[in-house]
């Protein structure tokens, strides 16, 4: 239950930082369309956050099958790392200068991340042990 709690704050307290640097200190460095991106970036990092952290309540009952809560956390974190990470790293293209091409990929495949996520919290009350 910690380690859940840990990475709900940590990256809670990341997509705040990045959310207040896009707000704030990308608008003299990347056009409006980077900016749009980087925003998608910032929102679905928090929406899957907050996921984190309904996940790390959820292990607490009895009810959910542990093994799904555990999947749903790690699909989640991996889709933050590619989805939004990529996105980050899309819309700061003009200012790192690193080529970026790898990344179209990158950004759907994250998406799947968050689908598996979201199956998983779907199926952890399934065949539970306290149901059957």
């Amino acid at each position: 239950m910690q380690k859940y709690i840990r990475l709900f704050a940590g990256l809670g307290a990341l997509a705040v930082a990045l959310g207040a640097f896009g707000a704030h200190g990308l608008k003299t460095l990347v056009g409006p369309q980077e900016l749009e991106t980087f925003a998608t970036g910032v929102r679905y990092h928090f929406y899957h956050t907050m996921a984190i952290g309904l996940v790390s309540v959820l292990t607490l009952s009895p009810l959910l099958r542990r093994p799904y809560l555990k999947w749903a956390t790690l699909f989640f974190l991996v889709g933050i790392l590619l989805f939004s990470g990529s996105l980050y790293l899309l819309a700061l293209q003009s200012v790192h200068g690193i080529p970026t091409v790898f990344l179209g990929p990158v950004t759907p495949i994250g998406g799947v991340f968050f689908i598996a996520g979201w199956v998983c919290l779907f199926l952890a009350p399934s065949q539970s042990p306290a149901h059957e």
